[in-house]
């Protein structure tokens, strides 16, 4: 099994350590390729950001399938621009975000996010509706730490990320706590150690998940909203990105 794993921001020292928390959870038999675009925010935080990781990441969708990815994962907690991947893609895709709410209610019957800044917080507060899961979440909260500061071992990162797990369990009552950044994910083991409860970065939850789906054989449906993009001419620097541009090099359909 080859999976792809996409960080659609441009910092490698990020994707590096999303491969390897990919890789420490992967079974015997599943190669991951961990990978981000050539262009795009070096982060995202908040909207405007992620529209414009939208394009690299489908870029790099494209490729892996065309290197024999047989599904993908989308490493980054806004679960940017899953639905547009999923309509390109053959294999199934998992956000990140999702598949950490999903593995929290297997665990418990209640969560909170931690998120980074206060202004992610109403885009995660957004995909708890999406996803059915308002009624499991107690609250996001923001430890007010830009992204980048989680590659800084100088930083007050981890100590901001604790004091906002503390305050999850004491006063939401949160019964799991999901780390809610890609850049997190080498932060759970010892968390959940620490807090003695579980603490799920979404990386590892979405590998679990996706190998589950392939190893039944499944992917997504195509019938309706994720059918794949009709052929049709984009204008000017969008030309790139047209349908035609974008499937598998052998023109098979997404």
């Amino acid at each position: 099994m080859k999976l792809l794993v996409v960080n659609p921001n441009t910092t490698a020292s990020m994707t590096a350590k999303i491969g390897a928390a990919a890789r420490s959870v992967a079974a015997s038999g599943t190669e991951i390729v961990a990978v981000h675009p050539e262009r795009g925010p070096v982060s995202i935080e908040g909207y405007y950001d992620e529209v414009f990781a939208v394009p690299g990441l489908l870029e790099e969708i494209a490729k892996g399938q065309t290197a024999g990815c047989q599904g993908s994962i989308i490493a980054c907690f806004d679960d940017t621009g899953l639905d547009a991947a999923r309509a390109l893609a053959q294999g199934p895709v998992v956000g990140i975000c999702e598949a950490a709410m999903h593995m929290s209610t297997l665990l418990g019957g209640s969560f909170s996010v931690v998120t980074t800044l206060k202004r992610s917080v109403p885009a995660i507060e957004a995909l708890t509706r999406r996803y059915g899961m308002s009624h499991y979440c107690r609250r996001v909260r923001a430890a007010e730490v830009p992204v980048l500061a989680l590659e800084d071992p100088a930083s007050q990162a981890s100590a901001r990320i604790r004091a906002e797990i503390a305050a999850a369990i004491a006063e939401d009552h949160a019964e799991c706590i999901i780390l809610g950044c890609a850049g997190m994910a080498d932060l759970a083991r010892r968390l959940t150690a620490e807090y003695r409860l579980p603490v799920i970065d979404g990386v590892a939850a979405a590998v679990k998940l996706i190998e589950g789906v392939l190893s039944l054989g499944l992917a997504t449906s195509k019938i309706g909203g994720y059918a794949a993009p009709l052929p049709k001419p984009y204008r000017g620097d969008f030309a790139r990105y047209q349908p035609q541009t974008l499937v598998p090099s052998d023109g098979a359909t997404p």
